[in-house]
């Protein structure tokens, strides 16, 4: 997993509330269990016409898209199944980071262990991202993790996330990498029992 520690970059608006993990990543790319090419398919039946040709007004194939890292979204981001696919999707596509008003439990969870940082903001910042963005298509935003802090043009605001999430995502690495980075106080344990 890639550490995360600081990011500044543009944003994509998608500001559609309840977007649901089948929208994210529909359920006929659920059958690999790879990561490799997930971000091909993110949001696939809305970037692609039933032919697969890409719709040119969807706003992942509009050229400022490109190299975007964070993704401006509607309330409740990721609601649905319970799907890890979706977060593999959206950093498959080169996002770190998801801003809405609310996430899905598991999505949220799921975002966490891979290394996607879903930032929840109260409405009123929410709403002024999304005329700052409206304002300026090539809006700049930072996300700071060790402060937990979103910088924009005129303000900031803070964040809210777990101390063992934080932990893990400062340092690049999932559950089981935290885990193993004790791996000696582990076998010195066990070589005293």
């Amino acid at each position: 997993m890639a550490q995360f520690t600081a990011l500044t970059s543009r944003v994509v608006v998608l500001p559609v509330n309840d977007i649901d993990t089948d929208q994210i990543i529909p359920a006929r790319f659920l059958k690999a269990t790879d990561k490799v090419g997930m971000g091909d398919n993110l949001f696939a039946d809305w970037r692609y016409t039933g032919d697969g040709s890409p719709r040119p007004d969807f706003v992942l194939n509009q050229p400022q898209a490109a190299g975007c890292q964070i993704l401006l979204a509607g309330d409740n981001f990721g609601c649905g199944s319970s799907r890890e696919h979706a977060p593999w999707a959206l950093t498959g596509f080169g996002f770190r980071a998801v801003i809405s008003t609310s996430f899905a439990d598991i999505f949220r969870s799921n975002a966490l262990k891979n290394g996607l940082l879903p930032i929840i903001v109260a409405e009123p910042v929410h709403q002024r991202l999304l005329a700052l963005t409206g304002e300026n298509p090539d809006l700049e935003l930072t996300v700071d993790l060790a402060t937990q802090t979103l910088f924009f043009p005129g303000g900031s605001v803070s964040f809210p996330i777990g101390p063992f999430n934080k932990t893990c995502l400062l340092n690049g690495v999932d559950e089981l990498g935290y885990i193993l980075g004790f791996e000696q106080d582990i076998a010195a344990f066990e070589a005293r029992r």
